[in-house]
C-alpha cells in the first residue's frame, strides 16, 4: 500500500471557498488502476490558517507513479494555476509505503 499527501496551508478567509473547490469536484480517480480511496482532511487552525491534506491510497507506489505519468493526472490538475491563491506557497507532497495494517475483522 501506498498514501500520496499533498499538505496545503490555506488562510481562514479562504478556507470555505477551498474545500467548495475540492467537495464540487468530478474525481476520475476510481478509474484509474490500484486506486483504493481518497480522504480530503481537514486539520487544526494555527496562525490564521488551516492546515489540509489531501490523502489518497495506491495499491503500490507503482501505481501512483502511473496515475501521474497519465492522461487521468493531467486532466485533474489542468486547472491547478488558477486556485493557487486560496492557498499559502506550493502544496507540500509527501508519500509513504506502508510497513503494518491494522483493521477491524470484517
Amino acid at each position: 500500500m501506498y498514501l500520496a499527501m499533498n499538505r496545503f496551508t490555506v488562510p481562514l478567509e479562504n478556507a470555505a471557498e477551498f474545500e467548495e473547490l475540492w467537495l464540487s469536484r468530478d474525481s476520475k480517480l476510481h478509474e484509474n488502476p490500484g486506486f483504493v480511496e481518497f480522504h480530503m482532511l481537514k486539520g487544526p487552525e494555527e496562525d490564521g490558517a488551516i492546515l489540509y491534506a489531501s490523502h489518497t491510497v495506491w495499491e503500490s507506489e507503482a501505481h501512483f507513479r502511473d496515475w501521474t505519468r497519465s492522461d487521468s493526472f493531467r486532466a485533474a490538475h489542468a486547472r491547478a494555476g488558477e486556485t493557487r491563491k486560496l492557498h499559502s506557497g506550493a502544496p507540500r507532497f509527501e508519500g509513504f509505503t506502508a510497513i503494518q495494517k491494522i483493521a477491524m475483522p470484517a
